[in-house]
């Protein structure tokens, strides 16, 4: 009975003492270990790791958290021995462990500071000071390793007291942030950026440092103002090129990016006026710069239809026809042409709205007198149509209206006060329904402004309310 008994108990008191078991090999081989000198080890097996994981399975035991603060102050006593036999690279990792492992901190203070000491002395660190003042009389303050500030660098990081070190530190980066300043006399922002860039890498508290910062914003706002200036007067390419060298220096500069935007809608602008003239390869070339730089820009959309329906008209240009079946064709595209305009369709739908009709029967037969007199009252109805929608705030139909009269006479000089009076109008009903909580219909209001009109007044500020309520989202 009791051989029964024996074996029917065997297993479940095996498993009950089992964890201690355990934890007493683990204690065991960790004090081996620890022994035998091998306090860290990846694959387990050292000191460190035995006692961690005693500790891991019992944390009543005290024997672990004495044996994990015996292994420190090895670690301590390990560090220091391979110290006075120069092995440096040993004697940081054995360093490492011992405050891992929170052994008290003036001894390990103690051999870190000796660390210094001997490297410095290992290295030969009066030699890297003179090379470091050589090369900051050369000019040659940065770019490699054998340049000043690196030089300087290293001295710092054995003897961070270092005198002489300090003082060339500071002479060298007051040299680098004049070079920068010069880069910006002359106009170079991007590599004045780079230069103040890495002065604010080697010390972030540089006197002068901030002066060459707020110089930078200083140029990069003038930049940004003289690429408003081309924009303006048509030189987009200038545009561009000063939008793109502020955003590489400050990628979130948001009036830098509308700038690219603005550019692109531009070009999407050029892209239709040159489709009128049938045009198309410079046409294509101006609409394949607008969908880079605006893609979403409903402008591209235009410029695409403008496009597609000179192409139309000219294929029919192209098309000969006898005369009488000629007039008949124009009398029907004219009277079209009548039924989308009484309908106020002036762009849309493309190839049915009154623009594309009248532009059709041009193509068929521009000298027919019925054709210029359709063109003759086209424009003006434009024009009406604008000004009846302005007045009463429809301001959708307003800006189909004006894409109309654009499209009928791009040279306009009245379309530019036109532009003006629509963009004040999306900035006021924007700014009525961004009071509202529509954020979403703002910021469609703040593009479609800027789009017809970069300088409208209050547009900046409505701007930077459609940001602030973006951001609060």
């Amino acid at each position: 009975m009791l051989s029964i008994l024996v074996v029917v108990f065997r297993r479940p008191l095996a498993d009950a003492l089992w964890p201690e078991t355990r934890v007493q090999q683990l204690l065991d081989q960790a004090g081996q270990a620890l022994q035998q000198g091998r306090l860290d080890a990846a694959d387990g097996t050292g000191a460190r790791q035995l006692y961690e994981a005693a500790q891991a399975l019992d944390n009543d035991r005290s024997e672990a958290i004495t044996g994990l603060q015996r292994v420190g102050q090895a670690a301590l006593l390990q560090a220091s021995k391979a110290l006075e036999q120069n092995r440096f690279e040993e004697t940081r990792a054995l360093l490492a462990l011992a405050r891992d492992l929170q052994v008290p901190r003036a001894p390990a203070d103690e051999v870190a500071a000796r660390l210094r000491a001997r490297e410095s002395e290992h290295a030969g660190i009066e030699g890297f000071v003179q090379a470091a003042q050589q090369a900051q009389q050369a000019g040659r303050l940065v770019g490699s390793e054998d340049a000043a500030l690196p030089l300087y660098r290293r001295v710092l990081a054995l003897q961070p007291s270092h005198l002489a070190a300090l003082e060339g530190r500071e002479d060298a980066l007051s040299d680098l942030l004049q070079q920068a300043g010069q880069q910006l006399a002359k106009g170079d922002v991007q590599p004045a950026a780079d230069l103040i860039a890495q002065a604010r890498e080697y010390d972030p508290g540089h006197v002068d440092l901030p002066g060459a910062q707020a110089a930078l914003a200083r140029a990069l706002e003038s930049r940004r103002q003289q690429a408003d200036r081309d924009l303006r007067r048509g030189r987009l390419a200038q545009a561009l090129e000063g939008y793109q060298a502020v955003v590489a220096v400050s990628p979130d500069d948001a009036q830098a990016r509308q700038g690219i935007e603005q550019v692109g809608i531009a070009h999407a602008r050029t892209a239709m006026q040159k489709a009128a003239d049938f045009r198309f390869e410079q046409a294509l070339a101006d609409l394949a710069q607008a969908r880079t730089l605006a893609p979403q820009s409903p402008q591209v959309a235009e410029a695409e239809q403008s496009i597609m329906r000179g192409r139309q008209a000219q294929a029919r240009l192209d098309s000969s026809l006898p005369a009488r079946e000629r007039d008949d064709r124009v009398r029907v595209l004219l009277a079209q042409m009548a039924q989308a305009e009484a309908r106020g369709q002036w762009l849309t739908p493309p190839g049915d709205s009154a623009y594309d009709k009248l532009r059709a029967a041009q193509a068929l037969a521009p000298d027919h007198p019925a054709v210029r007199q359709a063109a003759t009252r086209l424009l003006p109805a434009t024009r009406r149509c604008f000004e009846d929608e302005l007045r009463g705030n429809r301001i959708r139909r307003a800006q189909a209206c004006l894409q109309a009269w654009q499209a009928l006479q791009p040279t306009a000089p009245e379309l530019a006060g036109a532009r003006r009076r629509l963009a004040e109008k999306w900035i006021a009903v924007g700014g009525e329904r961004l009071g509202a909580g529509e954020v979403a219909f703002a910021a469609q209001a703040l593009a479609e402004a800027r789009a017809l009109d970069a300088e409208a007044p209050g547009l900046e500020a409505f701007a930077a309310r459609v940001t602030s309520a973006q951001a609060a989202q």
